[in-house]
């Protein structure tokens, strides 16, 4: 230990620690120097405005102030196509010369979509999902049907087109609605034989509604009671009533049942 601390009073070592020191020094200053110009420190270009700028013009600016560029594109109905509506860096930031520049355009074609199933919706909710899809509604037209606003078809450029066909973002169809009159009449069905159940079953298929409900005979099974007339009933004169008529029952147990007219059925 005593031989070390001699040596570090020697002048050999003072030496030596003195050329070290300037040896780190310019070793530091060198790499320094070299990063400086390597980097090119201080030296580069404001990102011009390119925001709104067609995207030929925005290319040709940056091409003439030494930046390269990579585009990707969106599509947006209400906006023009080809116009530069994002840029990465911003405007006014400072990068070096060659620095790449992120645009994103409009594109002027119009991606598909695979038209959402709307049938047998309202009109409301129709066009609410049209909207998230992108999808306009020119114009709309009715028909008769039971319910008021009910979309029943669709059509693209005069063709019908159905859930699933694919059709441009942006496009404008035109629906065909239900106007809630419906038909003015409907076949009054025959519903001579069947049990209650059955028979109002069958009325409200025909949009027709119940009337009165009685029985006739001795009615010990209310339950298999079978309907012995109803009323209107099905002749070769009246097949046809206003849609909501009103049609009476007659059941009973013991009664047989009054033939069914074919009204069909035309006589040689």
């Amino acid at each position: 230990m005593s031989k070390f601390l001699a040596y570090l009073k020697t002048s050999t070592f003072r030496k030596n620690l003195i050329i070290a020191i300037v040896s780190v020094a310019v070793f530091l200053l060198l790499i320094f120097f070299c990063l400086r110009f390597y980097t090119r420190h201080g030296e580069g270009v404001a990102v011009p405005k390119l925001k709104g700028l067609p995207v030929e013009q925005a290319i040709a600016l940056l091409e003439s102030q030494g930046l390269r560029y990579q585009i990707d594109s969106v599509y947006q109905i209400d906006k023009e196509p080809g116009m530069v509506t994002e840029q990465d860096p911003d405007e006014g930031t400072n990068v070096k010369f060659n620095r790449t520049i992120y645009l994103t355009i409009i594109t002027r074609n119009a991606p598909n979509v695979g038209f959402p199933d709307i049938f047998e919706s309202s009109y409301l909710e129709a066009r609410a999902v049209l909207s998230n899809y992108g999808i306009k509604i020119a114009d709309t037209s009715y028909t008769s049907d039971i319910m008021r606003d009910r979309v029943l078809s669709v059509t693209y450029r005069g063709q019908n087109i159905l859930k699933g066909d694919a059709i441009p973002k942006g496009s404008s169809i035109s629906l065909v609605l239900g106007d809630g009159k419906g038909a003015s009449e409907v076949d009054l069905p025959n519903v001579v034989g069947l049990s209650l159940p059955e028979a109002i079953f069958s009325l409200k298929g025909s949009s027709l509604t119940m009337g009165t409900v009685s029985y006739e005979g001795s009615v010990t099974d209310t339950i298999n009671a079978k309907v012995f007339k109803q009323y209107p009933a099905v002749s070769d004169s009246l097949y046809k009533v206003a849609i909501g008529t009103p049609v009476d029952l007659i059941l009973s147990n013991d009664l047989p049942p009054v033939p069914s007219v074919d009204v069909k059925k035309v006589a040689p």
